[in-house]
């Protein structure tokens, strides 16, 4: 263990800066807002695929992207799995990221412990944020685990430890087992006080059981401001300590608006369904893209095709409650699904919607209208079969966000005496006067109004 703590002097002192930069940033925002850690509130979340993000998949190579993403206003990395990948039973030629071989080492393909460490500390001097993905349902087919507690996993009829559902590649955790719950605990400690990250993304966190959630998380906050998303949806993970879920029925309903098959109202259902289901704080992340919905089904690139993205981005980095999140590759943008199991690196060269990224997390940093727990409210302009629009306001901010989510040239007009008057058009960068006259909306149009 000795490895993970011998610093050079030079990394040493660099380090000291960055940790003192670092302090200096969390000091100077609240240290929580409606229960969640304050940076998160107006923050967002971009997904690193470390092994395909650059020709050769390693964090320093990486961490060239860091000013570029801060320009573009990225807050939040969210480093898909770092540890070894088993080869036991391993898919295609470099495996799952999901198969973990050793919950406290780092993927040899990556680099090594102190090039992450100079990662996060180099993204904390930007004023950035970094959470890791975190795998506490199953682990790799060869874990050291196994030989050294095969008592830790839930057996299969012949005796031996048995993968979830189809999953041949890794084996299922036995939550019944308290001391496999304490060791998962303490791998995730580890990382916290060895390479200060800022939180954990949690695979298939809709698997484990809620009692270890409540457990873990309150163990993990002790003297932390730690931010925590689930992989899932179920009702029971924001009482157990989550910050964020997976916002999976409000995607699947995007999927449907986009397709034609559903109309644009078929949002509202869903909203309510949060609204009514989850506590009045929780937050949820939405998103267009991420490594599942990119390698299985072709999103964005396939499902919001062109045009059709737009919208529904804009979608989810203006609905309530959001933590919107942005994949690697969807600002270039990349138009394919990129393998999960090979080499296949993205080619970053136009950086075609970079500028639209920009805008978007920049108006919801610097305006509180659009931070999480800023009030929303639906309003009627025009067919709402079709036109998604509404209000969000704090701190006496506000904001109107018209969405034409169809295919056809839509007609608009404001009746509400409140939204009329002198307002700033985001993306045509200009002043103007919304009145009772009516305009057109482009298919897939989208317009932001600041009051």
């Amino acid at each position: 263990m000795k490895k993970f703590f011998f610093i050079p002097a030079l990394f040493a002192c660099l380090l000291n800066v960055a940790i003192c930069q670092t302090a200096k940033t969390r000091k100077a925002s609240p240290k929580t807002i409606d229960g969640h850690p304050g940076w998160i509130m107006q923050g967002n979340i971009y997904e690193v695929n470390v092994r395909q993000y650059t020709p050769e998949g390693t964090f320093n190579a990486f961490a060239k992207h860091l000013d570029r993403l801060k320009a573009m206003g990225i807050q939040t990395l969210w480093m898909m799995p770092i540890n070894p990948i088993s080869k036991v039973d391993r898919k295609g030629s470099l495996g799952s990221y999901y198969a973990v071989q050793d919950y406290t080492a780092i993927n040899p393909e990556y680099g090594d412990f102190y090039d992450f460490k100079r990662l996060v500390a180099a993204a904390h001097t930007r004023g950035m944020k970094v959470i890791i993905d975190w795998v506490p349902n199953h682990t790799g087919a060869d874990n050291k685990w196994l030989t050294t507690h095969p008592d830790f996993f839930v057996k299969g009829a012949d005796g031996h430890a048995s993968p979830p559902y189809n999953w041949m590649d890794v084996r299922q955790l036995d939550y019944k087992n308290v001391v496999m719950q304490d060791s998962m605990i303490n791998a995730m400690k580890f990382w916290l006080v060895n390479a200060n990250i800022d939180g954990f993304r949690c695979d298939v966190a809709w698997n484990v059981p809620g009692s270890f959630w409540t457990r873990c998380i309150s163990a993990l906050r002790k003297g932390r401001n730690i931010f925590m998303l689930a992989e899932g949806d179920k009702t029971y993970l924001h009482p157990s300590g989550f910050d964020a879920t997976y916002s999976w029925d409000f995607f699947h309903a995007m999927v449907g608006v986009a397709t034609g098959k559903r109309p644009a109202t078929a949002l509202d259902s869903v909203k309510w369904k949060y609204d009514s289901e989850y506590p009045k704080n929780a937050l949820e992340m939405y998103f267009t893209s991420n490594h599942d919905e990119n390698s299985d089904n072709g999103a964005d690139y396939r499902i919001f095709p062109g045009a059709v993205h737009a919208p529904f981005a804009v979608l989810t980095f203006t609905i309530a409650h959001s933590v919107p999140e942005i994949y690697s590759g969807q600002e270039e943008p990349v138009l394919r699904a990129i393998k999960f199991f090979d080499r296949d690196p993205i080619e970053f060269k136009n950086y075609a919607r970079a500028e639209f990224y920009k805008t978007l997390l920049s108006l919801r940093k610097n305006n509180p209208a659009l931070a999480a727990d800023a009030s929303f409210r639906k309003v009627h302009i025009g067919d709402d079969n079709a036109v998604y629009a509404f209000v969000r306001e704090k701190a006496g901010k506000k904001v109107l966000v018209v969405l034409n989510l169809s295919a056809n040239t839509q007609n608009v007009q404001v009746s509400d005496a409140s939204l009329k008057g002198s307002v700033y058009n985001v993306f045509a960068h200009k002043q103007q006067q919304l009145t009772g006259e009516p305009w057109t909306v482009e298919p897939w149009g989208y317009s932001i109004y600041q009051y």
